[in-house]
């Protein structure tokens, strides 16, 4: 991982979506291609997202064995913007596109306004972690703007797993679970650190 640039890490995550979706439309039928690469992408990109959220989680609660994900964090979240274009650029095509049934559904008011705020979050974070940017900002403001975006973000992607996860029997059950389980994961493993956190300087204070 210590020999790979963070420009590379965007490069390699966005050309895995764009893979996905070329093996999508060249494996499945035309009443599937769309939703399966649609469903791939989205899983890819909240692979990376996580982490990118859960990793310095996960070093403060078990210790130096995932330091090496800590340090990268960064580079996830970068990566997860990339990737995240493949997907996005999908959703788009979806909306302009009148030939593909069921997803033709209209997108809701509220629909559009909920992910839309998650878009807008994931690059005005990655905007902001350019580190001229980031530090033209108050270090306290910079860690409160970064938390509250990156815990947004993880609302939209549980909200989207958890959105009818029985609506295609067991296998959709299957599908999404591990999934759903990881967004869960990430939260309390986020909290089991803060919580560590405030007992540690809670005894520096004592």
């Amino acid at each position: 991982m210590r020999g790979r640039t963070t420009t590379q890490w965007m490069a390699a995550s966005f050309g895995v979506g764009l893979a996905i979706v070329f093996i999508s439309r060249l494996g499945l039928g035309p009443g599937e291609r769309v939703a399966a690469a649609l469903r791939a992408t989205a899983r890819w990109s909240f692979l990376l997202f996580w982490l990118a959220y859960a990793g310095g989680a996960l070093a403060t609660v078990f210790g130096s064995r995932f330091q090496a994900l800590a340090r990268r964090g960064r580079d996830f979240g970068l990566a997860f913007a990339s990737a995240h274009l493949a997907h996005l650029g999908l959703v788009a095509w979806i909306y302009y596109d009148s030939g593909y049934g069921s997803l033709r559904q209209p997108f809701t008011p509220s629909t559009i306004i909920f992910f839309g705020i998650g878009v807008i979050w994931t690059y005005a974070l990655a905007i902001l972690s350019v580190k001229r940017l980031s530090a033209k900002l108050n270090p306290r403001v910079w860690r409160t703007v970064r938390t509250v975006g990156v815990e947004y973000i993880a609302l939209v992607f549980l909200a989207d797993f958890a959105k009818n996860p029985f609506q295609d029997g067991l296998a959709s059950v299957l599908a999404y679970l591990p999934f759903q389980l990881l967004a869960v994961a990430g939260l309390l493993l986020r909290l089991a650190a803060l919580a560590k956190r405030l007992s540690q300087a809670r005894k520096l204070v004592a």
